[in-house]
């Protein structure tokens, strides 16, 4: 059952007080989103305020056939696609890393030790096509599984696999440095 369900139902009556919550609850999954398929630009906390925007409005078309996590994510995809077409962007390899993206500060690494990783792990994200960079993200980072990314892209289990995979094979290479280990064919 959908833990978010009640919620849901009071948000899409005109609730604001659930649809609050629901933010709160969400958030920090649909901001680490936005940041990994933005390349961790500076644009990810815009998208994340934009996902919640769409499901403010499009909450009553809801239908429930998914967990609303699930469909909160879908909505997040959206908007990042539609970002990256209407600007036409080309994803930064490099970028400044900036304070605002640090973790929580009783993390036990140090600060600069934690935005090099992080910055490593973005940089090498980048370099993904969208389609890889996706499924590697909902799976690795938000913990999604392959049964969801298959709805939420709206493909075969079968290629979500595949790119997860192709993305792991490709990323394994770029973060052998936070690995500490030599990589290994």
């Amino acid at each position: 059952m959908d833990a978010d369900r009640a919620l849901v139902e009071a948000a899409a009556g005109g609730d604001r007080d659930a649809f609050d919550e629901l933010i709160r609850r969400h958030e920090s999954a649909i901001l680490g989103l936005c940041r990994a398929l933005s390349g961790g630009s500076a644009d990810a906390e815009d998208l994340a305020q934009e996902v919640f925007v769409r499901a403010w409005k499009s909450l009553r078309t809801f239908r429930g056939d998914s967990a609303f996590r699930t469909w909160l994510h879908r909505v997040a995809i959206n908007v990042a696609r539609t970002h990256h077409a209407s600007r036409g962007k080309i994803m930064r390899l490099f970028r400044p890393v900036s304070p605002r993206d640090e973790d929580p500060p009783d993390a036990v690494e140090p600060i600069d030790t934690r935005l090099a990783r992080r910055d490593i792990v973005e940089r090498a994200l980048a370099t993904l096509p969208d389609e890889l960079r996706e499924a590697i993200t909902l799976r690795d980072l938000q913990g999604l599984e392959y049964r969801e990314i298959a709805a939420l892209l709206d493909v075969p289990i079968g290629t979500v696999e595949s790119r997860i995979f192709r993305a792991r094979q490709r990323l394994r290479p770029l973060l052998a440095p936070l690995l500490d280990r030599p990589v290994t064919s």
